[in-house]
């Protein structure tokens, strides 16, 4: 079928531009030689981790589900961090992940005996903050728990270590990852020559238009060549920028001084970002508030006030059933999504590089309930 006869809500992953971007990835592989893994936590669409896979070395994880999807359903590198663990989670951890990166010394204390298989990290905090506007997003605040700071660094844990990990940057270009890369130097830089790997975590707008591909490059040859480490990436919103969609119907028009779309798409439920950062998520053939002859505030069918996604501009009246496309959908939508007020979930789909569509995954009432007592 296509986009236009697909039930809504709908997340549609746009498969041709998901491989565009992956070769985008590759070619940084090969230019360097770096290792890049998907960041899950931004994109766990596992019905495209076949074809993610043959352009990328793996995945990484926030925890043991992530990690145990990541195994099952890619099958090659599994890195998993998290700001602590339990006992429980490690013993399963230590069996499907190639590398766990630890949040604090008190940690790896706590589970050093039962590491034997994996390449043990820590997490470091360069205290270095590159954040403008996503302050929320800025692991490197005054006081943050994300990260071993300088200060707190303890040298004899080293022969316990392997690499050292660190991730400060949110949808970010190059240019931050080397002032970055300068405050880890200096300050952890004199232990980087007896380790393995130096993982530069992840927010690297690798795949945008604007992004300084050869200065990605040359950070990772930099560090390679300085210090004999092996570099890790592990970018999540750069596998899917811009390859996907949400598809919603307008059920009814609202006018209460405001003329308000209601949509069977939400915000809250199902693009929980759009609040959460806030973003003005990008709508197809939609222009600013003004601009275009028809202008609408766009809000959703629960019962929360707030539930609006934004005020966008049409050439047209628009009117119920018209169908709506939410642009770069694909990245912090199915991973964050709820059921909120019993909203039915949107069903996922993939179209492929002719427009054609399939769904791959359909939501109902038991997956509202079974998440209830």
């Amino acid at each position: 079928m296509r986009i236009e006869d697909l039930k809504t809500p709908c997340y549609v992953v746009d498969e041709g531009k998901l491989e565009e971007n992956l070769r985008v990835l590759k070619r940084v592989k090969d230019n360097t030689g770096c290792t890049i893994l998907l960041a899950q936590k931004a994109f766990s669409c596992f019905a495209e981790y076949p074809l993610i896979g043959k352009y990328i070395d793996g995945t990484t994880a926030s925890g043991l589900f992530e990690a145990r999807l990541g195994k099952e359903e890619m099958g090659l590198e599994n890195h998993v961090f998290a700001p602590a663990y339990k006992e429980e989670d490690v013993k399963e951890l230590v069996k499907i992940c190639d590398h766990m990166v630890f949040n604090s010394f008190s940690q790896l204390e706590k589970h050093k005996d039962s590491l034997e298989g994996v390449s043990v990290g820590m997490r470091i905090n360069p205290e270095c903050s590159t954040q403008e506007d996503h302050a929320i997003y800025d692991p490197c605040a005054p006081g943050s728990r994300l990260g071993v700071t300088k200060e707190n660094f303890k040298e004899e844990w080293l022969p316990y270590l392997s690499g050292l990990h660190f991730h400060t940057l949110c949808e970010q270009n190059s240019d931050d990852l080397k002032k970055t890369l300068d405050a880890v130097e200096e300050k952890f830089g004199k232990y980087l020559k007896g380790l393995s790997w130096l993982n530069l975590g992840g927010g690297h707008h690798i795949t945008r238009e604007d992004y300084d591909l050869e200065l990605l490059e040359s950070c990772i040859r930099h560090m390679q060549d300085k210090y004999g480490v092996k570099v890790y990436l592990e970018p999540g919103e750069a596998v899917a920028l811009n390859a996907g969609y949400l598809v919603t119907e307008v059920m009814d028009v609202v006018d209460n001084g405001i003329k308000t779309l209601i949509l069977d798409a939400s915000a809250s439920c199902h693009m929980p970002d759009v609040l959460e950062m806030p973003y003005r998520p990008p709508l197809k053939d939609s222009g600013q508030p003004g601009e275009k002859p028809y202008t609408y505030r766009l809000s959703s069918c629960t019962c929360l006030a707030g539930d609006v996604i934004g005020d966008y501009s049409f050439d047209q009246e628009i009117k119920p059933g018209d169908k709506l496309y939410f642009m770069d959908m694909a990245i912090y939508s199915m991973v964050k999504n709820n059921t909120f007020n019993g909203m039915p979930l949107p069903s996922i789909a993939v179209m492929d590089q002719t427009g054609e569509c399939r769904v791959v995954k359909e939501f109902g009432y038991e997956d509202f309930k079974n998440r209830l007592s």
